[in-house]
């Protein structure tokens, strides 16, 4: 079995970069507890403050307004829990994260493109004087699509709703702006862009309210307690740095649909009528169920995903495909495949030839079958 080699599950995680996994390193060489006030502390303190403006930096944030947790699901559970709003309403198609963060959510319905309906979240707003939170991610983890973010928060602002928008897949891939979308709350994960995992934060407009879960000390301004992981915040803040630039990769994922299509014409790219992140594609192979396809490429040494990865590593039917009104069947044969900083064009090539060997394989064998019925 090949060793892998072509790394295209960049929404999963991405490999984190030389220069964060450096500072990382000098960071855990240093020491220091960022509370203390002697010179080692000190230290780790600075490293925490340039990271804290790195990551700010790059979601046109103040530095106060970061605060760092232990990835995207703690931020998005702390936003959920510490906005003080007891009425929830969120889209079909969130992470887990957001979806089992407390009972009782009401769900607002997308097209089929992936796309929150406006219209169904302004009349469910309107249906109680009960202050709300909606929440909407910026960018679907498993079709990339776009979530028109900007809307969401002037239907939900008229209404008195507050808004709390996971961006942990569109940080560091296109341009996310706190307070040029209008977001209350904004939730980030450093894996996603090359920094590493288990460092997030949750990016807070000043004034927004908030309560934290979090007791014990006063760390992150009395807003999350608990010592600072200060080497990772220091990768997350190199990764920021590096990532500011997003990805120039749509020609490379249209090119990719393109060919695959010429492969199978009856393939179906998931989110293509809607604006999505230049760097995913979610693509079905007829016939051929997510779970053949993922491990054949595996032995191929392309590591790819079938929908979230965060699912206790299972091939599980895609309930973002499902929401936006994919068959079953259909939904069971669905792949994504996501770009990153690291990725090259000889990664896709790759995918190509692996993806077309794949399906002429499972096509000629079933052809016997379907003469002798």
């Amino acid at each position: 079995m090949p060793a892998a080699h072509t790394y295209l599950d960049h929404n999963a995680t991405s490999p984190i970069r030389p220069a964060a996994f450096d500072a990382m390193v000098e960071a855990l060489q240093a020491g220091g507890n960022p509370s203390s006030v002697h010179r080692a502390g000190r230290t780790a303190r600075a490293r925490v403050d340039a990271a804290r403006r790195q990551v700010a930096a790059l979601v046109g944030a103040l530095p106060a307004e970061v605060v760092f947790t232990s990835g995207g699901t703690e931020a998005n559970n702390s936003a959920l829990a510490g906005a003080g709003r007891k009425r929830l309403l969120v889209s079909a198609v969130e992470h887990d994260s957001v979806l089992k963060a407390t009972r009782g959510v009401e769900i607002v319905p997308v097209d089929r493109n992936g796309l929150v309906d406006l219209g169904v979240l302004e009349k469910s707003l309107a249906a109680s004087a009960e202050p709300a939170l909606v929440s909407v991610m910026f960018a679907n983890n498993e079709t990339g699509v776009l979530q028109p973010i900007a809307d969401v928060v002037r239907v939900a602002h008229a209404a008195g709703a507050l808004v709390h928008c996971d961006a942990v897949q569109g940080a560091g891939k296109v341009s996310v702006d706190l307070h040029g979308l209008g977001v209350d709350y904004l939730s980030l994960s450093a894996h996603k862009f090359g920094g590493p995992t288990g460092v997030g934060a949750l990016v807070m407009r000043s004034g927004a309210p908030f309560v934290s879960d979090r007791l014990g000390g006063g760390q992150e301004a009395n807003l999350r307690a608990g010592t600072e992981n200060v080497a990772g915040i220091a990768g997350f803040g190199v990764a920021a740095a590096e990532a500011g630039g997003g990805l120039a990769t749509t020609e490379w994922r249209d090119g990719l649909e393109a060919t695959l299509l010429e492969i199978a014409p009856a393939a179906r790219v998931y989110g293509m009528g809607a604006g999505r992140l230049p760097s995913t594609t979610c693509i079905s192979m007829p016939g051929v169920r997510a779970e053949t396809q993922v491990m054949a490429f595996d032995l191929a040494g392309i590591c790819v995903s079938a929908g979230a990865a965060c699912s206790s590593g299972k091939v599980t039917r895609s309930a973002v495909l499902l929401a936006m009104g994919v068959e079953p069947a259909e939904a069971e044969t669905a792949l994504r495949i996501s770009f990153g900083w690291s990725t090259v064009s000889e990664d896709i090539e790759c995918l190509i030839a692996a993806w077309r060997d794949l399906y002429i394989r499972v096509t000629d064998s079933d052809m016997p079958r379907a003469r002798a019925a």
